[in-house]
């Protein structure tokens, strides 16, 4: 175990410095100028100006120098300072990530308290009226995207209800009705539409583990259905679920920029989208490569529950 959590450590860390000099290289090609967009743009600025405030930013230091500069700083936790606030990207992040995480959070909570009764009813009562309707709305939840169904939901509210969610945010542990009255609505709908896959996912799964023949011979000792379901299939049968809940929390965790957007939420999506827009170099390379390490620590994660969820799995 210890020598493969060792291996996979070191797979990420060599992810992570590849991830590093793809977004480094990357973002320099972009077009526009964020020195440029930094400086007033009615006056002009001169040669000399513009010379000057690389200088400053250092941008006109050699592409390795830079990049030597960046990746030691980000090994000790620093990720450079954002070109247009000039703040620290990691407190940048820090700032929005509580928002994200607290969205990403809620949607997955959403989500398996939708996918996960219904899917083991689907894979239970297969090809009943229960599963039917269950496998309709599953379909129907990958067919609605995000944006189109939060643009319904937030206008039904704001002209048949008189209400929109409040601006802003506010922790859970600090103002626990706040929170959820900015978030819940948001993250109903994007765990709607992850509740549909972890749904089909968990039907497929658990239709394929009661056709092993340990489930036939635990029936056939006459053991009840309820315990055959709980104590021997709904753990092996969770192992490809709990890998695409893992894979879409990563994605959560990304950012959900059209819903955020849509919501008035100030998450990590919106800040990616600013720094885009804005050519921020420092704040969009830090940022992936945050991210890039969060969906690493998720995926080792993931791989460590599988021997617990099968014991038949072993690391080696």
């Amino acid at each position: 175990m210890r020598t493969y959590i060792a291996r996979r450590v070191l797979h990420g860390l060599l992810v992570l410095w590849l991830v590093s000099l793809l977004i480094f290289s990357l973002v320099r090609i972009l077009p526009g100028d964020a020195v440029i967009m930094q400086l007033d743009q009615a006056a002009a600025p001169t040669p000399e100006t513009l010379m000057r405030a690389r200088q400053e930013l250092g941008l006109e230091r050699p592409f390795l120098a830079q990049y030597r500069t960046w990746i030691a700083g980000a090994v000790h936790g620093d990720l450079g300072r954002s070109l247009i606030t000039r703040r620290p990207v990691t407190q940048e992040l820090l700032k929005r990530i509580n928002l994200t995480s607290h969205l990403a959070v809620m949607s997955v909570i959403v989500a398996m308290l939708i996918a996960l009764p219904i899917g083991v009813l689907s894979a239970v009562k297969q090809d009943t009226t229960s599963d039917y309707v269950g496998r309709f709305f599953a379909i129907l939840g990958l067919s609605l995207p995000d944006f189109w169904l939060a643009t319904v939901v937030i206008t039904f509210l704001a002209i048949w209800v008189q209400w929109i969610p409040p601006i802003g945010f506010a922790p859970l542990w600090e103002d626990p009705a706040r929170c959820l009255s900015q978030l819940l609505i948001p993250a109903l709908i994007i765990g709607a539409r992850l509740a549909a896959v972890s749904m089909r996912m968990t039907r497929s799964s658990l239709l394929e583990v009661l056709r092993q023949d340990y489930i036939r011979t635990a029936r056939a000792k006459g053991m009840r259905e309820r315990a055959v379901i709980v104590r021997h299939a709904l753990k092996n049968a969770f192992i490809p679920v709990v890998t695409v809940i893992g894979q879409q929390f990563s994605v959560l965790l990304g950012g959900t920029v059209i819903v955020e957007f849509i919501f008035l939420q100030p998450g990590v999506g919106s800040l990616m989208l600013d720094a885009v827009l804005l050519r921020d170099y420092t704040l969009i390379q830090g940022a992936v490569l945050f991210f890039a390490a969060v969906i690493v620590v998720t995926n080792l994660l993931v791989d460590m529950s599988y021997a617990w969820l099968d014991p038949r799995i072993r690391y080696r």
